[in-house]
């Protein structure tokens, strides 16, 4: 995800400080990775440089003083633009799980247990989300849809691939 376009566009309904960007953008998309306030700075500091927002005031008061941004035409272009991008499908033609499996094959190892082990932590994870699915709203459920889509895809190509170790075992060898 883009944290420059998605600040950005938490920008279009009305100037922000930079507390009031972080505190939205962690309690709508920052769900175990909030964003740091360096973070947040630092982005905004580069839509000014680039000419994406613009500093709407300033306000003083106990400790440092508090910009507010707003964004400028050109950053409306640019979030409709990013927005109107569909995203990169990333296809898993290599990972880290399947070079597992052929390392533990060509070594003797347990090929079964490195699935089984998988398995395991893609189940534990799965009943997380369910729970955090069943007592969130509507982002949280469609956000937990998203992952859990994901990890039933994975737990298939986990069957699959434990149906198909003998052969994947002649072929390595």
């Amino acid at each position: 995800m883009s944290v420059s376009q998605t600040l950005l566009a938490l920008l279009e309904p009305g100037p922000r400080h930079g507390y009031d960007l972080k505190r939205t953008y962690d309690q709508r998309f920052g769900q175990g990775r909030p964003l740091g306030y360096g973070q947040v700075y630092a982005t905004l500091s580069r839509l000014l440089r680039n000419g994406l927002v613009e500093v709407a005031g300033v306000e003083s008061g106990e400790g440092p003083e508090r910009k507010r941004y707003t964004i400028t035409d050109a950053g409306i272009t640019d979030v409709d633009r990013w927005l109107r991008t569909p995203e990169d499908p990333q296809p898993y033609l290599q990972n880290s799980l399947y070079t597992k499996v052929v390392l533990a094959l060509l070594s003797g190892r347990s090929a079964s247990a490195v699935l089984d082990g998988q398995r395991s932590e893609h189940l534990n994870v799965m009943r997380s989300l369910t729970r955090r699915k069943n007592q969130g709203d509507l982002a949280d459920q469609l956000v937990c849809d998203h992952a859990l889509f994901h990890l039933e895809a994975d737990l298939r190509w986990l069957e699959l691939t434990a149906a198909r170790l003998g052969e994947l075992e002649k072929a390595v060898r």
